[in-house]
């Protein structure tokens, strides 16, 4: 109980997407902490499915201003694989490269995302099946929508249209 009261325990809930893929994009976040709930979205006029993904988690922690324990619930095996197992710690070892020849997709979000993890108490990442019920998950599903379909929608400066990542 100690650890609760010097460190916050916060659940997100992410999701995010493009349609089509590469499309206008959209990412749908829920933060909840001791019975109170935050939501938020953004739209894109042109970006990637997974990119969508990695900014939802990244515009969550951003959202969270003191070190807490935070435990993150997407349907999206990249950026839970990409922490859990390392590879974006790898590919910022190698200075974004995923072997010698071949750059890391979407280094700019995964150097963001590792700076954010470092500010936090720990950061856990939890899969999820998509479209499978999950209240909370299908809830950040019509939030990325609803973003992707705004006439509000952002630019992704990070996005690289000769990235073939949507094609794998």
């Amino acid at each position: 109980m100690q650890t609760e009261e010097i460190f916050p325990e916060v659940n997100m809930y992410t999701d995010g997407g493009a349609e089509p893929n590469p499309g206008r994009g959209g990412f749908g976040v829920i933060l909840t902490h001791k019975g109170h709930t935050k939501e938020f979205s953004k739209g894109y006029l042109l970006t990637t499915n997974n990119r969508m993904e990695l900014m939802g988690v990244i515009y969550g922690l951003e959202q969270i201003k003191k070190p807490s324990i935070i435990n993150v619930f997407l349907d999206s095996k990249y950026v839970v694989d990409g922490i859990s197992k390392g590879w974006a710690e790898k590919w910022k070892s190698q200075n974004w490269f995923r072997t010698r020849s071949e750059k890391a997709i979407n280094a700019d979000l995964w150097g963001k995302l590792l700076e954010l993890i470092s500010k936090q108490k720990s950061v856990t990442f939890n899969w999820v099946k998509g479209h499978d019920g999950h209240i909370e998950n299908e809830r950040c599903d019509l939030l990325a929508n609803i973003a992707l379909n705004s006439n509000e929608l952002l630019e992704d400066f990070g996005y690289e249209p000769n990235n073939l990542e949507y094609s794998k």
